[in-house]
């Protein structure tokens, strides 16, 4: 027997969302281990956010195929034949989306929504700690290895919450998923695209800013333009708006009848309420997180004590919202 074979005989549970769940968060917090311990070692924080978004990417994809590993796994015990795994293009070609192991368009296109975010984040926040060589929010945390620990812990613990809509999808079988698209779809992937793209907008708008400094083409010392005039913290804004989104559309499934009897949700004493609570607990967890913890109080803290006794700083604080853009401006 394979590793790979243990690990799902070992993970083969009832349920077949504990049969997706356990596999994916086992994976993100082992994920998260390999990379801390040399990290909290050399006391480095190089491979922090790298390693967020890289757990990300593996979690959406082992969560996506680990139905259809099973099936393969299923038949080789019984001596069948090893079908090959489903192609990501199936389900838009016409391709039958009933039988073991099948994607729906949901499961692809949210693992997808997943995989681009991770990817661009990620890719971004590197780029950036390799430019300035350290990150200002770890300067006392990497010098305490529990500290650092324990940022690692939290990371895994973001991943796994944040995932989890995607991984309760992805756990469905295809059979129990209606191939049209339902205004839930509709609503929740335009969360989903305005989001990223706002996350994206606000992120090089600072980033072509700074370079300006830089360059010496202004010499301005906060950025008060383009959609940081609309907002203090537009791609915070962005990061919520696209993991709502992401919520939304799997909401929508997790709310079907025959989902939540495939899921065995309908046994529980509120399943409505319990699929609304795994789906809604990812947007809710960033966006604690960016309003109450690492994202908006450090980056306040920041600028309050650089700038908090200028007059136009105080003025961009009290004409432009923390969080929720204005649409209108005078």
């Amino acid at each position: 027997m394979t590793l790979l074979q243990r690990f799902l005989h070992l993970t083969n549970f009832r349920s077949p969302f504990l049969r997706t769940l356990v596999p994916s968060v086992s994976a993100v917090f082992a994920i998260q281990t390999a990379v801390a311990i040399p990290s909290i070692l050399a006391q480095s924080e190089r491979f922090y956010d790298f390693s967020g978004s890289v757990t990300f990417i593996a979690v959406s994809a082992l969560s996506l195929y680990l139905p259809a590993l099973r099936a393969r796994y299923a038949s080789q015990l019984v001596g069948g034949s090893t079908a090959p795994l489903p192609s990501l293009l199936s389900p838009f070609m016409g391709s039958p989306a009933a039988g073991v192991g099948v994607f729906n368009w949901r499961q692809v296109v949210l693992s997808a929504a997943v995989t681009i975010w991770a990817t661009r984040l990620g890719s971004y926040l590197f780029q950036r700690i390799l430019q300035e060589g350290h990150d200002s929010r770890f300067e006392e945390i990497r010098k305490s290895r529990p500290k650092f620990l324990g940022a690692f812990t939290a990371q895994a613990t973001w991943v796994s919450l944040c995932s989890l809509p995607v991984i309760a999808v992805n756990s469905i079988p295809a059979a129990a998923l209606s191939s049209g698209v339902k205004p839930s779809d509709v609503l929740g992937l335009g969360l989903y695209v305005g989001g990223i793209v706002m996350e994206v907008m606000a992120d090089r708008q600072k980033a072509k800013w700074m370079q300006e400094k830089r360059d010496k083409v202004h010499d301005e010392q906060f950025l008060t333009r383009g959609l940081w005039s609309r907002s203090r913290h537009p791609n915070y804004f962005g990061e919520t708006t696209l993991w709502t989104g992401i919520a939304t559309t799997a909401a929508g499934v997790l709310l079907s009848k025959p989902v939540q009897i495939a899921l065995g949700l309908n046994t529980l004493s509120y399943p409505r309420l319990a699929a609304l609570g795994m789906c809604y607990v990812s947007p809710a967890f960033v966006t604690f997180l960016l309003l109450k913890v690492s994202g908006v109080p450090l980056s306040e803290s920041k600028y309050d004590k650089r700038y908090g006794d200028r007059k136009d700083y105080q003025e961009w604080k009290q004409n432009t919202p923390k969080f929720f853009p204005k649409l209108f401006q005078r």
